[in-house]
């Protein structure tokens, strides 16, 4: 049980439920819109434990002229899930859960409307302790967890593909993010594909990374908002100011890296000095920021979907262009430059 202590406080994490108080409206920032933010709701789903609600706050730009209400999950697809079912407004995901929410009944009720381009650290196919298992081609016949519909279900394709494996060569186990790493250390499954708090977990319970996905992934991480948000004036004005200090918060980060650093450490239990490796390592494979929409970015989410497909892990054929929305460009380009 000593060797799970770890695994059960960074899992409680991931169920957290947060809501954000504001302060009053500021009238100037109700003019620099045109529109009166003072009855918007906000609101926001995050992935993770909560970080970007803190990042804001440790940054000072947490005091918006409209209310927040933050919901975390265990990941993108399921914060799209959320917004696409009229939980939340707006979130951000991985290029992947949005392919396969294009591919459901709900596919016309979200859009992307920015990219965060940031490093991809913590996205590894890992094995438990005393592994016996030595590359990749290994796996054939194995029972290995994945997250469905994230960088875990095409990270794991890709390695799968370079080792010479198709995807029915092994036992894929589709698992939440919690489950999985239970699964992995209790030995129930002999690898799992994962990303963030969870492969953080498992290193801490003796994993060893088989493979990284730090060089397969595009670092390419889609904003999206519902439909009715973006259509919503008030709400689609509270959603560029809010972009806009997302990416005030990122470079405040950027200049803060220690004090970031010890947040991150508090909020997910690990060593100061493993998260500050981390947050440190990160920003010198990749500065985190927030640009406008590109067609070089939704190439990229193309080349993905194709790869989907021709696993045949895809019903049909996605036009990843059609869930676009370039029209929040111009407004990006003034605080993204």
């Amino acid at each position: 049980m000593k060797r799970f202590k770890t695994l059960i406080v960074l899992l409680g994490t991931v169920f957290i439920l947060a809501g954000c108080g504001n302060s009053e409206v500021k009238k100037n920032d109700s003019k620099k819109s045109g529109v009166d933010l003072s009855s918007v709701t906000l609101n926001v789903g995050e992935t993770g434990w909560g970080n970007i609600e803190a990042e804001l706050k440790a940054a000072g730009l947490d005091k918006t002229p409209y209310k927040v209400n933050y919901s975390v999950f265990q990941g993108g697809n399921l914060c799209l899930d959320a917004l696409t079912a009229g939980h939340i407004d707006f979130t951000g995901t991985s290029e992947i859960p949005p392919i396969f929410e294009a591919q459901s009944a709900n596919k016309d009720k979200f859009k992307i409307i920015a990219v965060q381009q940031s490093n991809t650290l913590n996205q590894e196919l890992v094995i438990p302790k005393g592994s016996t298992i030595k590359n990749v081609a290994d796996l054939k016949g194995k029972k290995v967890a994945y997250v469905s519909a994230t960088t875990a279900h095409y990270f794991l394709l890709k390695m799968l593909q370079k080792a010479g494996l198709k995807w029915s060569d092994i036992q894929a186990e589709q698992l939440s993010v919690p489950d999985g790493l239970t699964a992995l250390v209790s030995g129930k499954v002999d690898a799992l594909a994962s990303y963030g708090n969870a492969i953080t977990a498992a290193h801490q319970n003796g994993a060893t990374t088989l493979a990284s996905a730090k060089t397969i992934l595009s670092g390419n991480f889609p904003y999206e908002a519902s439909t009715s948000a973006i259509n919503d004036k008030a709400k689609r004005a509270a959603i560029v100011d809010y972009l806009s200090r997302l990416n005030k918060a990122f470079a405040w980060a950027r200049k803060n890296q220690k004090a970031w650093a010890q947040i991150t450490a508090d909020n997910t239990h690990q060593k100061l000095e493993d998260a500050l490796s981390t947050i440190v390592d990160g920003d010198k494979l990749k500065i985190t920021q927030l640009v406008p929409t590109s067609k070089s970015a939704i190439a990229s989410e193309q080349d993905i979907a194709n790869v989907f497909l021709d696993a045949g892990l895809l019903k049909t054929k996605t036009d990843v262009s059609t869930f676009w929305d370039d029209s929040f460009n111009s407004q990006i380009e003034k605080f993204s430059k």
